[in-house]
C-alpha cells in the first residue's frame, strides 16, 4: 500500500485521480483547507497550504511515498511545499499548465525543453496574494512555481504540463456552455481573426495520466495532452449537432475578449516525452462527441 497525499484535488479531475488511488489500494491523504470534503475513504487533513506553520500542524510527522499538488499557484506556494515536504516524500508531482507556454507562439507543437524551468527568474516578491493579479499572471505562476521546484535537485519531482481539459458532467468551467448558449440564440462567438487550434485531454484521460504519473520515477516537466489539435469550428461544429436548431455565427474581432478556446497564438504541445514514457494518449477527435455530451448533456 502505498501513501499518497493530495493537496486541493476535490473537484474534476482531482476527484477522479482520488478514486483511482484508492481503486489501486492506495492510502490517501487530502490535504485542504475544510471548505469542502474530500472523496470517501481518504484521511482528511485541514490546513491553510499558504501558512507553513498551519500546513506542517497538520501533516504531524506524516510521511508519504507521492504528494501530487493540484492547487500549487505561485511561487510562494511552491517554497511552502519545497519546505514542509522535503524529507517527507520520495516523489512530488505537481500539476502545471499549457499556459507555461504563453510565450512560445510556434505553428509546431511545443516541447517540454520550450520551457526550462531552471532557467525562469523568480520573483516571491510580486503580489501572488491578489486575485486578480493571480488570474492576470497565471501562467506566470507556475512557470515560476516549475523553478522554485527545479532549484532544489535533490526534491524529486514532476510538473505535468495539462493541456485544455474537456468532459464530465461536472465541468465547473462554463467554457462549453459559452459557446452552447450562443449557438443556441444564434449570437455572435468572438475569435480572432486568425483562429489557432489548441491541444486537448479528456477529463478522465488527465486522471489516467496522474495516476500513472504517480506510480513512475520520471522527473521534469512533462506535457499532458491527447494526440492532435482541435479548432474553434471543431468544437462548435459538434456542441451544434446536440443544438440543431441552434446557428453557429462567429465573429472575428481585431482588438478585445474572445471567447474561451479561441485563441491568437497556437496551444499545441508535443506529447512524444510521455508517449516515450509509456502513457497511451487517445485522440482528441475521438473523444470530443463524448466530451461535449457530458458536458452539454446535463442541460440540453
Amino acid at each position: 500500500m502505498r501513501e499518497i497525499c493530495v493537496i486541493g484535488g476535490n473537484r474534476y479531475f482531482g476527484k477522479r485521480l482520488i478514486e483511482r488511488l484508492i481503486a489501486a489500494g492506495d492510502r490517501v491523504t487530502v490535504v485542504n483547507r475544510g471548505s469542502s470534503a474530500p472523496p470517501a475513504g481518504t484521511v482528511h487533513l485541514i490546513a491553510d497550504r499558504d501558512d507553513e506553520k498551519s500546513l506542517e500542524a497538520a501533516l504531524g510527522s506524516r510521511t508519504f511515498d507521492v504528494v501530487v499538488d493540484q492547487v500549487c499557484y505561485t511561487p510562494r506556494q511552491a517554497e511552502i511545499a519545497r519546505r514542509v515536504f522535503a524529507g517527507r516524500t520520495r516523489r512530488y508531482v505537481m500539476t502545471s499548465t499549457v499556459e507555461v507556454y504563453e510565450y512560445e507562439d510556434s505553428a509546431d507543437p511545443v516541447g517540454e525543453d520550450a520551457v526550462d524551468p531552471r532557467t525562469v527568474a523568480v520573483d516571491t516578491a510580486l503580489p501572488w496574494d491578489d486575485p486578480e493579479f493571480l488570474e492576470s499572471h497565471y501562467g506566470e505562476g507556475k512557470r515560476q512555481a516549475e523553478a522554485v521546484f527545479a532549484a532544489a535537485p535533490d526534491f524529486p519531482h514532476v510538473a505535468v504540463r495539462v493541456a485544455h481539459v474537456l468532459g464530465g458532467a461536472d465541468d465547473f468551467t462554463g467554457r462549453l456552455e459559452h459557446y452552447a448558449d450562443r449557438i443556441r440564440t444564434g449570437e455572435a462567438i468572438a475569435v480572432p481573426p486568425v483562429n489557432r487550434p489548441a491541444t486537448y485531454i479528456h477529463v478522465e484521460e488527465i486522471a489516467d495520466f496522474l495516476f500513472w504519473t504517480a506510480g513512475e520515477d520520471f522527473t521534469g516537466p512533462v506535457n499532458a495532452a491527447s494526440h492532435g489539435t482541435l479548432t474553434t469550428r471543431e468544437l462548435c461544429a459538434e456542441i451544434g449537432a446536440h443544438l440543431p436548431d441552434g446557428r453557429t455565427v462567429l465573429e472575428a474581432v481585431e482588438v478585445g475578449e474572445v471567447s474561451p478556446f479561441s485563441f491568437r497564438r497556437s496551444y499545441g504541445m508535443d506529447n512524444s516525452r510521455a508517449t516515450r514514457l509509456g502513457f497511451p494518449f487517445g485522440d482528441a477527435r475521438s473523444w470530443l462527441p463524448r466530451a461535449v455530451a457530458e458536458t452539454l448533456g446535463k442541460d440540453h
